[in-house]
């Protein structure tokens, strides 16, 4: 039996107390930022900081002087991330659109921050979706001894410090790549006056797919099109079999292995065509269609990593017209050169980028194992009134 199981059936064997957040917790709203006193940079006059509805480190605001919550607190995002949740345990100042819930003494704050995690929050359809004090208040969870609870954090904590250092070993790893990276094909052409260098209009041409018109793509169907906000990710729309069949044919289409480029949004990013039944907006997606004698689509897909063209700015929507990818010069070592340094960049890309395998895939695997087992620990049989 664990100390888990020990402390349940010596402290509750009959099922825990589930209470409202409103009964166990003191809620509150932030408000607003506190006028002439705050800076956006750290100061000796203001250190305390102030939280907004952000996630991550992009919920620090900025600082101030004055500390509205003192004590162990949960926020919970009340707009936009709604029910995104951080524990602070020093003291801070919280502003709009965010919720703080200071837990009373027969409830831990660490216990109380994993729980709220497993809330799927419901708000209202109709109007600007947002969390209200009131909405909160009424959640209901159990509320097992604080030896139960300081256990389940216990667990809880083990899992979290391993998701945290495997994070860490990704980021590591992304910079050894990146360095590695640069250091494999940051050549220079004065430098490097033996290396062949061409500009991507020698290596192939730049090519597009035939436009696709708004009225001609469904939300649902046969052949997924892919616009620039949807490139890299899951599509929003389709084309049926036929024109997908009849474009392929008659016009430019990337062969399996080719590199699409983004030429908008954000640009240059890459995505290695598959082969798969696909279809790609015209001029703000564009590949270069290179047979490989001279240059591997896999090394094309390491240069443009390094972005090698100029971005042309015209109106507020900075893009790659042709000319600047045409233009953009990158070194060319031999086939067998070329062949060597992507081996070695395939073997850091898999590791650092790979979702099926290396450390992304650990770390999605670590993430589910961990929500499984939270999730079974903190539920528990409701004790008869």
């Amino acid at each position: 039996m664990s100390r888990l199981e020990e402390l349940i059936a010596k402290l509750c064997p009959d099922g825990v107390e589930y209470r409202t957040l409103g009964e166990i917790c003191e809620l509150s709203a932030g408000g607003d930022v506190p006028k002439n006193r705050y800076s956006r940079d750290l100061a000796d006059e203001y250190s305390i900081p102030i939280y907004s509805n952000g996630i991550g480190d992009n919920a620090l605001y900025g600082y101030t002087d004055i500390a509205k919550i003192t004590t162990p607190c949960i926020t919970i995002a009340a707009r936009g991330t709604i029910g995104y949740c951080a524990l602070r345990k020093t003291p801070f100042f919280p502003i709009i659109r965010l919720i703080c819930v200071i837990p009373h003494d027969s409830i831990s704050a660490d216990f109380l921050h994993y729980f709220v995690q497993t809330i799927r929050f419901q708000v209202p359809s109709s109007g600007i979706p947002q969390l209200t004090v009131p909405m909160v208040a009424k959640i209901i969870i159990p509320v097992p001894p604080l030896e139960v609870q300081q256990e389940i954090v216990r667990i809880l904590d083990k899992f979290t410090a391993l998701e945290a250092e495997l994070e860490a070993e990704l980021e590591a790893r992304k910079k050894q790549y990146e360095f590695y990276r640069e250091l494999l094909l940051n050549f220079n052409e004065q430098r490097d006056a033996a290396m062949k260098w061409m500009t991507l209009g020698e290596v192939g041409r730049v090519s597009m797919c035939k436009r696709i018109m708004k009225a001609e793509t469904t939300p649902d169907g046969d052949v997924p099109f892919f616009k620039i906000g949807t490139f890299g990710r899951e599509p929003d729309a389709y084309i049926l079999q036929e024109k997908y069949d009849e474009y392929r044919k008659d016009y430019a289409f990337p062969k399996k292995g080719d590199i699409l480029i983004s030429a908008a949004g954000t640009i240059g990013r890459t995505v290695i065509y598959d082969g798969e039944p696909a279809y790609y907006q015209d001029s703000n997606i564009v590949w270069i269609d290179n047979d490989e004698s001279q240059v591997l689509n896999k090394y094309l897909y390491y240069c443009y990593s390094m972005k090698p063209w100029a971005v042309s700015s015209g109106g507020t929507i900075a893009r790659l017209y042709n000319d600047n990818i045409n233009k953009a010069r990158i070194p060319v070592p031999t086939i067998a050169e070329q062949e060597r340094i992507v081996a070695s960049l395939d073997r850091f890309d898999t590791l650092v980028n790979d979702i099926t395998q290396g450390l992304p895939a650990e770390i999605a695997a670590r993430r589910k194992q961990y929500e499984y087992y939270r999730d079974k620990l903190l539920t528990f049989r409701e004790k008869s009134a």
